[in-house]
C-alpha cells in the first residue's frame, strides 16, 4: 500500500527504483533475444550474481564481437551527458562509468580464471528511455549506447572470437561457480 501511495504522489522509493531497474533490464533483454535470434554466434546471460555481496551483472554478450558486460540504466524522460569518465543525469554526476569499468575488470578476471586463457570484457552503459544522450567525449574504455542502438553497435563490433571460444567462454559463463569470486 506503501508503495502504490508513494507511486501516485511521485515519490522516489527504493520499489520504484527496482521496478524501473527491472523493467530497463527487461528491455534490454529483448533486444539482445532479437540479436540472437538473427545471428545465433551471439550468447546472453542475464542477471548472473557476483560473489557473495549482492553484485550482479545485467546482462554478458558473448559474440564474435567480444564480450560485454552490460550495465542497464532505466531513466525515463532524462537528460543524459557524458564526457570521459564523467556522466551527469539531469545536471547530477553518476558513478556509471566506473563501475561499469569495475564489472567488466571483475568479469573479465573470473572468466580468466575459468576459462584458462585470457578473457577481456568490455563494459558497456545502456540507456534506456532517456530523453537524451550526449556524448561530449567518449570514455577510454567504457561504451555508452542508447538502447535503440545496441543490436546494430553490438553486431558492427569487428569479430574477434571464433565459433569454438564463443562456446568456451560461454560455457563457463553459465556456471555460477565462475561468479562465487
Amino acid at each position: 500500500m506503501r508503495a502504490v501511495l508513494a507511486r501516485l504522489m511521485g515519490v522516489h522509493t527504493d520499489e520504484r527504483a527496482w521496478r524501473l531497474g527491472a523493467d530497463g533490464e527487461a528491455q534490454v533483454g529483448a533486444q539482445l533475444d532479437k540479436l540472437m535470434k538473427r545471428d545465433p554466434r551471439w550468447r546472453c546471460l542475464h542477471s548472473i550474481r557476483v560473489g557473495r555481496n549482492g553484485a550482479d551483472i545485467d546482462h554478458l554478450v558473448i559474440g564474435p564481437g567480444g564480450v560485454f558486460s552490460l550495465n542497464t540504466k532505466n531513466r525515463p524522460g532524462a537528460r543524459i551527458w557524458v564526457a570521459g569518465d564523467t556522466v551527469m543525469v539531469n545536471g547530477m554526476r553518476h558513478p556509471y562509468i566506473r563501475n561499469s569499468r569495475h564489472e567488466a575488470t571483475r568479469a573479465g578476471r573470473l572468466l580468466t580464471e575459468a576459462c584458462r586463457f585470457e578473457v577481456a570484457v568490455t563494459g558497456v552503459v545502456v540507456a534506456v528511455n532517456a530523453q537524451d544522450l550526449t556524448i561530449k567525449k567518449p570514455p577510454a574504455d567504457v561504451h555508452v549506447i542508447h538502447r535503440g542502438r545496441l543490436r546494430r553497435w553490438l553486431r558492427g563490433r569487428t569479430d574477434v572470437l571464433d565459433a569454438g571460444t564463443v562456446d568456451a567462454i560461454f560455457q563457463q559463463a553459465r556456471r555460477v561457480a565462475t561468479w562465487s569470486g
